[in-house]
């Protein structure tokens, strides 16, 4: 860690000073003051070079100066792929607080201290705050991050949440972070100190201190290439020869600024002793800082005495507080390695291995960056390895462990299958889709004749997802799974074959898949947990028992502690059709999040799929579009058209209901299009939707009707047709309206007698409207609206129960009973209102005004809607139309419509007053 912008250190100035930097000292200077009271976090931001350790080491020492105990970690490029690496520099700093952090369980765990599976972030996080308050207590307590773009996953994803947990603690925490650069540390939303680069008045002072003798041209030329890069303006020098420095001799005419810091870094290893320098290739190597590791390491070649040539040229220091060991900066860690020869840097491996004899992660990573030969133990090791890391949803570890332990099998069976499997993962998990093919090549290569079904899972997955040819991606994946049961060799991966089987299936969305499935998974025994329930009440809901149903019930309530991202969305995939998605919600928000820190992609873009349907059914329309907005992002990137129509749906859908029927047909027509090839019928049922849910809200009904054939024939539900479950009200109202009251009634007696109505209360409501749409008689249809509507629960269902409140003002309407009518119908009026779905607001008010009331029309005065603040919000900031749009997926002639209704209710006529009438008005709920 580089004092980057400091000079010298002097025996009355043990810290240095630090050149222009006294506001960004000041701003810190308040922030450690109230620590003590308040607690809190706060980034340092900037450049690489550009004095962040240099920063965090003269808050830390104010810190200590006000009496704070500082406990401090950095994060090491060389040790990300090690879990809970830097929680542990922090936890074990010093004796105490090492027996204090493996007291709790939690922590223990985490640690590995205990054995078991880790608990999740959170409960980690906790238990951490838990402890920062016990010792805040004694003494406040700051944490001192450097470098969290190198955290490794597990301890970004605990002190990411750490950090959003420390006001009012008593605790702090400072950590610096390389702008623009990803990691795992997702500082998103936390206080924010931007380092700049120094002003030439302040890296001319810092270059004359440091460098008197540089002559005035060169100090200039030094300044410019520089650009106030602190690392830059005190590496440079030592990179030029002594006529350089005073003119004696001209300076290079470019000097590349990567290239001539890496060679001066490089230029001050190679000057210190063969021991020094051994020292501090086992230190980078082994990445924490952990003087006990490193001192075991190289036991017997040399000692820890050895480091202070390194110390005196200021390469690298001791904490003091925690006894670790620190690179002034990482590029110093990367010459030292660079310059070693790699027949040392495995020397080093070896030894760390040896050093590091109990904590078998970290052990099994410094033995294969050892091996150059095949090692089937060592390759083994690393394959469970990956199996760890898949199932915490570090997809990136896990690819990387089977490939390096391809790299070390002894057979070219095993080699195969392994880069088979990092093909799987890639596929699956991380969604590298890009590398699977080179992955499966590398894979026919080291075994032309190898078994079929690992390549066969890995190229169905890359087929489906990449290109979506699902009839390929079957004749596949469905070929290899039957050669493995018809040899009747035992398979773990069997199982795990046959779900990547099953989503080609629903994707697919024709019952001879499902056909040729269900002879495949005949005779296993026992069928997992998972694909049993993606079969029933995913596969085919509609006929699924009310044993699957409880049993989907208990397999989302253990999802609260769950950390394998697949298992999650394979539970709440199975969530989707029976209304339990709000039961799994808090689990798929974890597994989103984990895409963000590029964790788990694929299951992250299927987990905002599945939040913004959520959010679409229970009434959040804006919350809706931003997560479909997410999704369709990551789809982008990463070059995932199949897992984008989901997200696209839903967005479909919202866009009808909300009357921007443009934008629905749009959506609509891209899923057309994709979808005819390449065969996908579910893709085609959901443009069928959308367009159904636009010819409602437009009161087409016949066009209504013919788009919900596509999903499931009037009066019937269509086998292995979710779908049906949630058109079940359109498909009524469809046919009353088109005087095809029979199908209705068949409908009705169709969803009874498969029991939907139990399922849950969503179901039961739209079913006991639907018989109300069909009922032939008054009283029958108003007991059967009356039922629906004192369903418990019905109230998180707020467009249908709209609708229903709708349908029955219009019979009451009808019936000669408008005073009763109109209750139900301004209710209605009122929720459509509030959702933003204005034609079905406006279908509301004529009917009040049928019964000769005078409506509320939907640009009449009264709260904004989500749709309207967000719309409204984002004109007042001097977006047009059309970037407003843009940003939430509506048509600008939508964005005009919502203005329009928006101004009355806020009391003003034009965009300009926009700004003042929003002060003060509260962001409704979504």
């Amino acid at each position: 860690m580089l004092d980057e912008s400091a000079p010298d250190r002097t025996p009355d100035d043990p810290h240095g000073s630090l050149v222009g930097r006294s506001p960004d000292l000041a701003r810190f200077d308040e922030f450690i003051a109230a620590v003590p009271e308040s607690g809190g976090s706060v980034v340092l931001l900037g450049e690489p070079g550009v004095g962040k350790t240099a920063l965090l080491e003269a808050v830390a020492a104010r810190a200590t100066a006000r009496k704070l105990q500082v406990l401090r970690a950095t994060g090491v490029q060389y040790r990300a792929r090690t879990s809970y690496s830097a929680l542990s520099q922090l936890l074990t700093a010093t004796r105490e607080l090492s027996r204090a952090a493996t007291g709790a369980p939690a922590l223990a765990a985490a640690l590995g201290v205990e054995p078991g599976a880790a608990p999740g972030p959170d409960a980690v996080a906790e238990a951490v705050v838990l402890l920062l308050k016990v010792m805040s207590d004694h003494r406040p307590v700051l944490l001192v991050l450097d470098d969290v773009q190198w955290l490794d996953c597990s301890s970004a994803a605990v002190l990411e949440r750490v950090a959003r947990r420390l006001p009012g603690s008593g605790a702090g925490l400072v950590c610096a972070a390389r702008a623009g650069e990803e990691g795992f540390f997702d500082h998103g939303g936390l206080p924010v100190h931007e380092l700049g680069p120094l002003s030439p008045a302040d890296s001319e002072a810092l270059l004359t201190r440091r460098f008197p003798a540089l002559a005035p041209r060169v100090r200039r030329r030094l300044i410019a290439d520089a650009e106030g890069n602190p690392l830059a303006l005190l590496e440079l020098p030592a990179a030029l020869t002594d006529p350089q420095r005073t003119a004696a001799a001209p300076l290079p005419r470019s000097i590349p600024l990567t290239q001539r810091l890496q060679a001066a870094f490089a230029a001050r290893v190679r000057t210190l002793p063969a021991p020094t320098r051994h020292l501090l290739l086992v230190a980078a190597l082994e990445g924490s800082g952990n003087l006990q590791v490193v001192r075991r390491a190289v036991a017997g070649r040399c000692g820890l005495k050895h480091l202070a040539p390194a110390e005196r040229v200021r390469l690298v220091h001791i904490d003091d507080a925690t006894g670790r060991l620190g690179f002034r900066h990482s590029l110093i860690r990367s010459a030292v390695v660079d310059l070693a020869s790699s027949d040392q840097r495995r020397g080093v491996h070896r030894a760390l291995a040896e050093a590091w004899t109990g904590v078998p992660e970290q052990r099994v990573w410094h033995l294969a960056q050892a091996s150059i030969g095949p090692d089937a133990e060592i390759a083994a090791l690393l394959e469970e390895v990956a199996e760890v890391s898949a199932r915490r949803g570090d997809g990136p570890n896990a690819v990387e462990a089977l490939v390096r332990a391809a790299g070390l099998s002894p057979t070219g069976a095993e080699r195969a299958r392994l880069l088979a499997g990092a093909a799987y993962v890639g596929a699956s998990l991380t969604g590298g889709l890009r590398e699977v093919p080179r992955l499966l090549e590398d894979a026919r290569e080291a075994d032309p004749g190898a078994d079929s079904l690992p390549q066969a899972m890995a190229a169905s997955v890359f087929l489906l997802n990449s290109y979506g040819d699902v009839d390929t991606a079957f004749r596949l994946l469905y070929g290899a799974i039957e050669q493995r049961r018809s040899a009747r060799i035992p398979d773990a991966a069997l199982p795990e074959a046959l779900a990547a089987l099953l989503m080609v299936c629903v994707y697919g969305g024709r019952s001879e898949l499902w056909a040729d499935f269900d002879v495949l998974v005949t005779g296993l025994d026992p069928l997992p947990d998972t694909l049993h329930l993606m079969r029933t009440v995913f596969g085919d809901p509609a006929r699924a028992r009310p044993s699957d149903w409880a049993r989907l019930d208990a397999a989302a309530a253990a999802l609260t502690t769950e950390r394998d991202p697949v298992r999650i969305l394979r539970v709440g995939t199975a969530c989707a059709y029976g209304d339990r998605l709000g039961l799994v919600e808090e689990s798929l928000r974890r597994t989103a999040a984990g895409g963000g820190r590029g964790e788990n992609i694929l299951p992250a873009i299927q987990a905002l799929s599945l939040l913004s349907n959520h959010a679409w059914f229970s009434g959040r329309w804006p919350e809706a579009r931003r997560l479909c907005r997410e999704a369709l992002d990551l789809c982008e990137e990463f070059d995932c058209p199949l897992r984008s129509w989901t997200a696209t749906f839903t967005l479909g859908c919202v866009s009808a209901a909300c009357g921007d029927f443009d934008a629905a047909r749009a959506c609509a027509d891209r899923m057309d299009q994709w979808a005819g090839s390449r065969r996908a019928g579910a893709v085609r049922r959901y443009a069928a939707q959308v367009r159904a849910t636009i010819a409602l809200a437009q009161g087409e009904f016949e066009q209504a009707n013919r788009h919900l054939s596509v999903i499931s024939a009037p009066g019937t539900l269509a086998p292995f047709v979710g779908q049906a479950l949630w058109v079940f009200l359109d498909a009524a109202e469809a046919a009353v309206r088109t005087g095809r009251r029979d199908r209705a009634l068949n409908h009705v007696a169709a969803a009874r007698a498969a029991g939907l109505d139990t399922v849950s209360p969503r179901l039961r409501m739209v079913v006991l409207a639907a018989a109300g749409l069909a009922a032939p008689d008054d009283d029958e249809a108003e007991a059967r609206y009356r039922e629906a509507l004192a369903v418990a629960g019905s109230e998180r269902w707020p467009f249908e129960r709209a609708r229903i409140r709708l349908y029955y003002g219009e019979r009451l309407r009808r019936a000669k009973a408008p005073a009763q009518a109109r209750h139900h119908l301004a209710a209605a009026g009122e929720a459509f209102g509030w959702l933003g779905a204005v034609p079905w607001a406006e279908r509301a008010g004529a009917e009040l005004r049928a019964c000769g009331a005078p409506a509320r029309g939907v640009g009449d005065r009264g709260p904004l809607t989500p749709q309207q603040w967000e719309i409204a919000s984002l004109a007042a900031l001097g977006l047009s139309n059309k970037q407003i749009g843009a940003r939430l997926y509506l048509s600008p002639r939508t964005v005009s419509t919502h203005l329009y209704q928006a101004f009355p209710k806020l009391g003003i006529t034009s965009r300009a007053s926009l700004r003042d009438a929003l002060e003060g008005v509260e962001r409704p709920p979504r």
